[in-house]
């Protein structure tokens, strides 16, 4: 299973950037999934996670901001991010627990994608 993050890039304070994360393999369903950020010299840490049934939860200081949603038909994960601040520069990486197999074998474990590098600066 590999997990291919998209659309970081540099956009100045108060703009917008929509993150992808596209899942492929031998997957047989995805149960949770998530963002999270890692900025210079700063630990890992939670963005956004969304549950196979679409319940979402958020970092106190993403609320309101960011939206983190899932198409299930295309293992893809997204994170829609607006009103930018220069604090969220980071790297963001996306998290899926996969399950793989098939009916009768299949397991389930954590995968994380490589990461997209977020600038916001003016």
């Amino acid at each position: 299973v590999q997990l291919q993050a998209s659309g970081g890039g540099l956009v100045q304070p108060g703009g917008s950037l929509r993150l992808s994360c596209a899942a492929s393999g031998n997957i047989f369903s995805i149960r949770a999934m998530g963002w999270y950020r890692q900025a210079p010299g700063k630990q890992r840490e939670l963005v956004a996670t969304i549950t196979s049934g679409g319940s979402t939860n958020y970092a106190d200081s993403m609320k309101g901001r960011f939206t983190i949603s899932r198409d299930n038909a295309k293992n893809t994960l997204y994170l829609q991010m607006n009103s930018l601040k220069p604090e969220d520069t980071a790297v963001y990486y996306c998290q899926m627990f996969v399950v793989v197999g098939d009916d009768r074998n299949n397991y389930g474990m954590d995968y994380w994608g490589k990461g997209t590098q977020v600038t916001v600066s003016s």
